[in-house]
């Protein structure tokens, strides 16, 4: 079937290599060999500028890109939040894993009442504009690098507290009792789910891909990522997204935030599973005409 190794691209972090190790564990399960290659991204290489200023579609995921372009590697194992909704010419998501925890975690540097003035860390827009417009009287600061330099960033400083995807702290065992699940907040588009990038053209190895795809994964993250890509927004932009399905109806929830949280245009919706082709347009359409078209104006040229 492939008489050599299949060549598996990954970030050289401590997660993204758990990620791909677990593509290999089933990979190798269906009898085929593999190999691990590990790429700098330049998300990993500036860690002091936050993600939003970088100026870069796909600041996790572009060197694996080209890699995968120029024959480096046959596979990108990526968490999908992380993966722009338009892949360059050339390339196809070839398989989407099941999804673990799409929800995001408060860990707490110590027992804080967030009633009162707080300050919280985080590097994503999403989580700056959410927890300002749940919390408008606290302070946000920047907080970038892999899950064990931000971990040890929270617990050296005076912060109350900082965010992270609770699947990512799941992946490498360290959820405790001083972590706060965030309910409330909406995911990122495809959070939790991990995802697997190929050349377009390798129909076979695709063909191989849909023995790990899990299919009720990629319909939900599918129509996170339409909402996201209708809505222009890039990874970094202050959208959520959530669809999971339950008693065969999906559940969608999404909105888009100001910068400084204090707009916000959220819809939730339901439908039956054969009808979920046209929710995340329908879902756009509702919130762009409840705001969110201004929103993203004002954002845009706050931009330029």
């Amino acid at each position: 079937m492939f008489d050599k190794a299949l060549r598996i691209g990954t970030r050289d972090s401590q997660l993204a290599r758990l990620q791909a190790h677990m593509v290999v564990d089933l990979l190798e399960a269906s009898y085929l060999k593999t190999q691990l290659v590990a790429i700098k991204s330049a998300g990993d290489l500036n860690l002091t500028q936050p993600i939003y200023a970088m100026g870069i579609q796909g600041v996790f995921t572009k060197a694996l890109d080209i890699a995968l372009l120029e024959n480096r590697i046959d596979l990108a194992v990526h968490s999908l939040k992380d993966v722009p909704t338009q892949l360059p010419e050339g390339l196809t998501l070839g398989a989407v894993l099941e999804r673990g925890s799409a929800c995001d975690v408060l860990v707490q540097n110590h027992k804080a009442d967030l009633q009162q003035a707080s300050t919280i860390a985080t590097g994503s827009l999403r989580r700056k504009a959410q927890w300002l417009h749940r919390y408008p009287h606290h302070h946000v600061v920047n907080l970038r690098g892999n899950v064990k330099t931000r971990m040890d960033k929270l617990f050296s400083s005076k912060w109350e507290g900082a965010i992270f995807a609770k699947a990512g702290l799941e992946r490498l065992e360290l959820v405790g009792s001083y972590f706060q699940e965030l309910k409330w907040m909406i995911p990122a588009p495809a959070q939790g789910a991990i995802g697997i990038v190929c050349r377009a053209d390798e129909n076979e190895l695709i063909k191989q891909l849909q023995k790990i795809n899990h299919q009720p994964t990629r319909q939900c993250t599918d129509i996170e990522r339409d909402f996201l890509r209708i809505l222009e927004g890039g990874c970094s932009a202050p959208i959520g997204a959530y669809a999971f399905i339950a008693r065969d109806k999906i559940q969608f929830k999404g909105g888009v935030f100001s910068l400084d949280g204090q707009i916000a245009a959220i819809t939730s919706k339901e439908v039956q599973m054969d009808v979920g082709k046209n929710l995340a347009a329908q879902a756009a359409e509702e919130v762009l005409s409840k705001g969110g078209h201004q929103i993203l104006r004002t954002i845009k040229y706050s931009k330029e």
